[in-house]
C-alpha cells in the first residue's frame, strides 16, 4: 500500500513542479492525491494516528474527490466547455454530489458510506471523462496532437473503467471487500504505459498535452516585454526627430554638410520607427472577433492582395478547396496569419516554385495548409520555428522572426492549432487547424 500511495503522490508532485501554473497539471495532479490518499487509512489507522471510526471518512474523500478531480482533468484537457464563466459555475455544480456524500456519512452512526448512491453519480462522472477523452481523440485533425491525445486515453480509460468496476461496483455488490489487489494491477498498467511513452516519445503521461506552454509563457513575457520597449524606443525616437527639425531651423543654408548628417538622422529615425511599429503589430496581444467566415472568399482575398508578390518572384499559387467550410473565425487575424505563411514561402524559394493551399473539412474539425517546394527547414531547427524572434533567414535584413508566432497566437486564441511538416530540399508544409466547435457551416465542393 506505501508504493501505492507513493507512485501516484509521486506523479502529482512531477505534474506540479513541471507545470505549476497549467489548470490541466493542477487537476491531472489532484485526481492523483485524492486517489493516493485512499491507501493512507491502512497506513495510519492500525499505527494509531487516526481512530478507526474515522477511516470512512477519509476513503470517502478518496471515492468522491477522484472521480470528481478526474472529470474536471478530462473537461479542461480536452477544453469543453471553453468559457471561463461557464467552466466555474460547471465546477462548483459538480461538487455538490461530493458535499452530499460527505454529510451522509457524518450523520451515519457508524459512519458508513452508502456505496450505492456513491455509484449513482460517481459512474457517470468516471464514463463522462472516458468518453470526453474518445471524444476529444476522434476529433483532433492535428497528427501530432492525435499522437498526443492517443497515448493520454491509452493510459486513462482502461484504467478509470478498472477503478469504477472494481472499487464503486465491487462495493456495491460485496461491500468491505479487499479492491487493492486488483486495482493496483491497473495503477501498475498506467504507470508502465507512462514510462514506455517517457522514452519513445520524450513525455510522461498527461505531459503529453503541455509540450508547448513553455512556448506560451515565452510569448506572454516577450509580448509584455516589447510592448514596454517599443514605447519607450518610440519617445525617444520622437525627441530625436524633433531635435532634429529644430537644428534644420537653426542652421544656415551654406550648412550643407550638417544637413546631410541631420538627413541621415531624420531616415534613420523614420527606419527605426517603422520597424517598432511592425515589430508591436505582430507582438501586440489582441482579442478575436469571431463571426461566420467562407474560407475560400478570404483566401480569395488574400491571394488577389498578395498577388504582385507572387509575380515578382515568379511562384505560382495553386488554391484547392475541397470543402468550402463557413468557420467563427477572425475574418483580419486569420487573412493575415495565410499571408505571414505565403510570405515564408516566398522566402524559402527564392527562384521561384509553387504553392498550394489545401482546404479540408469533416467530422473532427477543418484544416487549411499551405505547402510549397522550396527549400525546407532542418529537422534540428523545426522545434523553434513558433519562438518569438527566432528566423531560419538571419539575412533578411527586415525578417524579425515574428512571422509563425503571430500565427501561432492566432490559432491558440482561436481554440485550434498548428502543425508543421517539413523536409529539406523538398519543402515545408504548415496546417492551420479548427476544431469541429469552430465549423458554423460545412459546405461541399461546388458551392459558389
Amino acid at each position: 500500500m506505501l508504493y501505492y500511495v507513493a507512485a501516484l503522490w509521486s506523479a502529482a508532485a512531477v505534474l506540479l513542479l513541471n507545470q505549476p501554473r497549467s489548470e490541466v497539471n493542477r487537476w491531472a495532479a489532484f485526481f492523483l492525491l485524492s486517489a493516493g490518499s485512499g491507501g493512507l487509512t491502512d497506513l495510519l489507522a492500525p499505527s494509531g494516528f487516526i481512530p478507526i471510526r474515522y477511516e470512512p471518512v477519509i476513503q470517502l474523500l478518496n471515492h468522491t474527490l477522484t472521480p470528481y478531480g478526474v472529470l474536471i482533468f478530462c473537461m479542461v484537457y480536452t477544453r469543453r466547455p471553453q468559457q471561463p464563466k461557464r467552466m466555474r459555475y460547471l465546477k462548483i455544480g459538480l461538487l455538490l454530489p461530493v458535499f452530499i456524500m460527505l454529510v451522509q456519512v457524518l450523520l451515519h452512526p457508524e459512519h458508513h458510506i452508502h456505496y450505492g448512491l456513491l455509484f449513482v453519480w460517481t459512474g457517470p462522472y468516471y464514463v463522462a471523462g472516458c468518453v470526453l477523452l474518445v471524444r476529444a481523440l476522434s476529433y483532433e485533425m492535428n497528427p501530432q496532437k492525435r499522437k498526443s491525445m492517443w497515448i493520454t486515453t491509452m493510459i486513462m480509460v482502461p484504467t478509470l473503467l478498472g477503478v469504477m468496476l472494481l472499487i464503486n461496483v465491487g462495493n456495491l455488490i460485496s461491500p468491505g471487500y479487499d479492491s487493492f489487489q486488483y486495482v493496483s494491477l491497473f495503477i501498475l498498467y498506467s504507470l508502465a504505459v507512462a514510462v514506455i511513452c517517457t522514452f519513445v516519445y520524450g513525455v510522461l503521461g498527461v505531459r503529453l498535452k503541455f509540450e508547448r506552454d513553455p512556448l506560451d509563457r515565452t510569448m506572454q513575457a516577450v509580448s509584455t516585454g516589447t510592448s514596454m520597449l517599443n514605447h519607450t524606443i518610440k519617445n525617444e525616437i520622437g525627441k530625436i526627430a524633433i531635435s532634429t527639425e529644430n537644428v534644420k531651423l537653426m542652421l544656415t543654408q551654406d550648412s550643407g554638410a550638417v544637413m546631410e548628417q541631420l538627413e541621415v538622422i531624420t531616415h534613420s529615425s523614420e527606419h527605426l520607427v517603422a520597424m517598432v511599429g511592425r515589430i508591436q503589430q505582430q507582438m501586440k496581444d489582441f482579442r478575436l472577433v469571431e463571426q461566420p467566415a467562407r474560407t475560400d472568399q478570404l483566401i480569395a482575398e488574400v491571394q488577389l492582395r498578395e498577388y504582385e508578390l507572387l509575380s515578382r518572384y515568379g511562384i505560382e499559387l495553386d488554391v484547392q478547396n475541397l470543402q468550402r467550410p463557413w468557420l467563427l473565425a477572425d475574418a483580419v487575424h486569420l487573412k493575415e496569419a495565410i499571408s505571414n505563411l505565403i510570405r515564408n514561402s516566398v522566402e524559402a524559394m527564392p527562384e521561384g516554385g509553387r504553392i498550394t493551399i489545401t482546404v479540408t473539412a469533416d467530422r473532427k474539425g477543418a484544416a487549411i495548409s499551405v505547402k510549397d517546394n522550396g527549400s525546407g527547414i532542418p529537422r534540428e531547427l523545426q522545434g523553434r520555428i513558433f519562438e518569438p524572434f527566432y528566423s531560419t533567414k538571419g539575412h533578411e535584413k527586415l525578417n524579425f522572426g515574428l512571422g509563425l508566432s503571430y500565427v501561432y497566437n492566432v490559432m491558440k486564441k482561436s481554440g485550434g492549432s498548428v502543425g508543421l511538416e517539413s523536409r529539406e530540399s523538398e519543402g515545408t508544409e504548415i496546417t492551420l487547424y479548427y476544431p469541429r466547435s469552430k465549423i458554423f457551416r460545412l459546405t461541399g465542393r461546388d458551392e459558389a
